[in-house]
């Protein structure tokens, strides 16, 4: 288990943090620190990884109309 104390500070902003997010592959395994985002809502900045390919400033969206995937 890794504990981190402190983020680095957003290098567009000056004044958010970086922030990690994990997710899930495609087959359930973790993939942790997949994306990185600042806590300043203003700036927007953020940082993705996708198959493999480095994605900057990608639009972020709100989440509260998003429908989760349902297991059968």
């Amino acid at each position: 288990m890794v504990v981190v104390t402190s983020f680095p500070k957003c290098q567009k902003c000056q004044s958010g943090d970086l922030v990690p997010f994990s997710d899930f592959g495609s087959q359930g395994a973790a993939i942790y620190f997949k994306a990185w985002a600042c806590t300043n809502p203003v700036c927007g900045f953020n940082l993705k990884i996708r198959n493999g390919d480095l994605y900057i400033e990608e639009p972020i969206t709100n989440g509260a109309m998003h429908t989760p995937r349902t297991h059968a």
